[in-house]
């Protein structure tokens, strides 16, 4: 049985990721501002959620209707559009919804499980044993420290610095004054909020039938979180990524960016042609998975020869930056879309920090 321990440090630093970020940290990949739902085949469904009115990004939600039931992966985050997502899921069959899937602990994929196991009391809630952990210790307290993003903003605003020291943009302030004029529904969402935990684990794999559809639920590696879960329908040929891939910018804010290559690689070898990440627009081809490797591979090797060359996390942003390229990378990702390409500088800075640490941890 795999077991994963979890450092002060480590839980430190993602509370820091969820209370301190631009708000547009998340949502920028990209942002997303309409309800959308697609069948993807029969039975089958994806719905790509609103922003939150504070910025804060919903998960893809996807629905997977059996003979016997419904597989439901991700419960986004406000319980107020799980609900609307419970209402659609009862016009499109009368099965209940006997299964839900956790891809990782990140709340903005957990918090509707609550509104789903009242409406549906037999649901059984699945995690990977370290998502369900820090789902456990940690999301209970964020959520209480939510509101706390008000404050913290505030003081950003008010001192024109990022978290990290460095001059607000323009854009950044426009980002966290929209966060701040927002903030006030979300937070009386979570006030009636609870993150209900996963009460089924498993390490490695675990199989579902839910009537003539099988659905496999799989730990690939770590890279987004230390628990990181995909779903894979081998007769549709869908895979549902959770943050391993977000579209069209990835989220490199926190998770273990030396390891997670290689998980994408083992992610390539599943036989899919329809694609739902956990954040952006279905995909239908494996390209963008492959160009997500190239970059983590470029900048951890960059990041490797920093380290060897004795450079400090400050010195190690500046050199990987020019080392690799940035821009073209942008570019390859966002192309001209500044929304999209200011995303992209943040995402791409977290990756070489996270790189750094971990490298320097060996």
């Amino acid at each position: 049985m795999l077991v994963i321990s979890f450092s002060r440090n480590y839980l430190a630093g993602l509370a820091l990721l969820l209370l301190s970020c631009s708000p547009n940290s998340f949502a920028d990949s990209s942002t997303s501002t309409q309800r959308v739902v697609t069948r993807l085949a029969e039975g089958v469904y994806e719905i790509r959620h609103p922003d939150a009115p504070d910025g804060f990004p919903q998960s893809n939600t996807s629905v997977i209707v059996g003979e016997r039931g419904v597989l439901v992966v991700d419960t986004c985050l406000l319980p107020s559009t799980a609900r609307e997502d419970i209402k659609q899921i009862r016009e499109w069959t009368n099965k209940p919804v006997t299964y839900i899937v956790n891809t990782h602990w990140h709340f903005d994929h957990t918090l509707g499980n609550a509104e789903y196991a009242a409406a549906f009391p037999n649901v059984q809630i699945i995690a990977h044993v370290a998502t369900q952990k820090i789902i456990a210790a940690f999301n209970p307290g964020a959520i209480e420290r939510y509101p706390s993003r008000a404050e913290r903003f505030r003081k950003i605003l008010e001192s024109g610095k990022d978290p990290d020291g460095k001059p607000l943009t323009e854009a950044d302030r426009k980002d966290y004054q929209k966060a701040l004029d927002g903030l006030a529904p979300v937070v009386a969402e979570m006030k009636n909020a609870s993150q209900l935990v996963p009460n089924v684990s498993f390490d490695s794999a675990l199989n579902v039938d839910l009537g003539k559809r099988r659905v496999e639920i799989k730990f690939l590696g770590r890279g987004n979180t230390a628990g990181d879960t995909v779903v894979y329908l081998p007769n549709e040929k869908l895979l549902c990524t959770g943050d391993l891939l977000d579209h069209p910018v990835p989220y490199f804010y926190g998770g273990l960016p030396t390891e997670q290559a290689a998980t994408l690689g083992r992610m390539v070898e599943l036989d899919a042609t329809t694609i739902v990440p956990g954040h952006g627009e279905v995909l239908h081809d494996k390209s963008y998975i492959h160009l997500t490797i190239d970059l983590l591979n470029a900048v951890n090797a960059s990041v490797e020869k920093a380290v060897n060359l004795g450079k400090t996390v400050e010195e190690t942003q500046d050199f990987v930056a020019k080392d690799v390229n940035e821009a073209s990378w942008r570019q390859k990702f966002t192309g001209a879309d500044k929304e999209d390409g200011d995303a992209f500088d943040g995402t791409f800075s977290s990756l070489v920090k996270n790189s750094y640490n971990l490298v320097k941890a060996r």
